[in-house]
């Protein structure tokens, strides 16, 4: 594993750090096992791992969705744990869960005006920002969001977490379900909202697509992080390959 703190950026591009995180989410059990992950400002970060290696409950861990026991998840220098969604929204996290990521009785519109709850005057602002993401949901605002396919519920889903213009946005699964072309649609927004200037730290399924895109990753085993790189080099290292890539391409994680 190499140093979480190696590359040549400062303390100050730090956006999240977690220090040796034991987390779960029933009393005496661990999930996260001493986890550690940094992401820095603009950082497109993909975690990936076997099943139950603790991948989606790391990101509720940095949401508040689970209890975390020691160490410490700070965001741009300051601890989180222990807030609720409400406030971490407001510190500037967004989390895009896998399933039931929209209000499907809602519009896309109305979609989009409930991640502005806490802000609602800078809605035109953040929609023309969404709209050069996900252009064709501009233009279909009145369709209600229970009509949409798998992949144009995840758009949604991204484009309500990107409203509140966060600094970090947490990303569950974005390809899960979806077929080969959604997916391969899903994996070119995460990138365009990346370039776009937000922080994003993503749990895939299809590890090496995931390792392709990122610009580090990380390999949970056991709730902790074994292995953590560059995705270039994760995608050629032996031990990756061996362990985790041959099962991993695109099968479930």
């Amino acid at each position: 594993m190499t140093d979480n703190v190696s590359t040549g950026q400062g303390a100050d591009d730090v956006i999240v750090e977690m220090k040796d995180v034991h987390a779960g989410y029933l009393p005496g059990v661990n999930i996260l096992n001493g986890a550690n992950l940094v992401a820095r400002r603009g950082e497109l970060i993909g975690i990936i791992g076997p099943n139950g290696a603790g991948k989606s409950t790391l990101l509720k861990a940095i949401f508040g969705m689970v209890q975390v026991r020691d160490g410490d998840i700070t965001v741009k220098g300051e601890s989180i744990v222990g807030l609720k969604a409400d406030k971490l929204v407001r510190r500037g996290v967004a989390f895009v869960p896998q399933t039931n990521n929209v209000f499907p009785s809602l519009t896309i519109e109305e979609n989009l005006q409930m991640g502005l709850y806490q802000n609602p005057k800078i809605y035109a602002e953040r929609l023309e920002f969404v709209s050069d993401i996900f252009a064709e949901l501009g233009k279909r605002l009145k369709q209600r969001a229970g009509s949409l396919s798998g992949g144009e519920r995840q758009m949604v889903a991204m484009s309500r977490a990107l409203m509140m213009d966060p600094s970090v946005l947490l990303l569950d699964e974005p390809s899960a379900g979806l077929s080969p072309v959604r997916q391969d649609d899903a994996f070119i927004r995460v990138s365009d909202i990346n370039k776009a200037g937000v922080t994003t730290i993503m749990v895939e399924q299809n590890a090496r697509r995931c390792l392709q895109i990122c610009d580090r990753g990380y390999v949970l085993d056991q709730g902790r992080d074994a292995y953590e790189g560059s995705g270039r080099d994760l995608l050629n290292d032996p031990k990756v390959i061996g362990l985790y890539l041959g099962t991993l391409g695109t099968d479930a994680a």
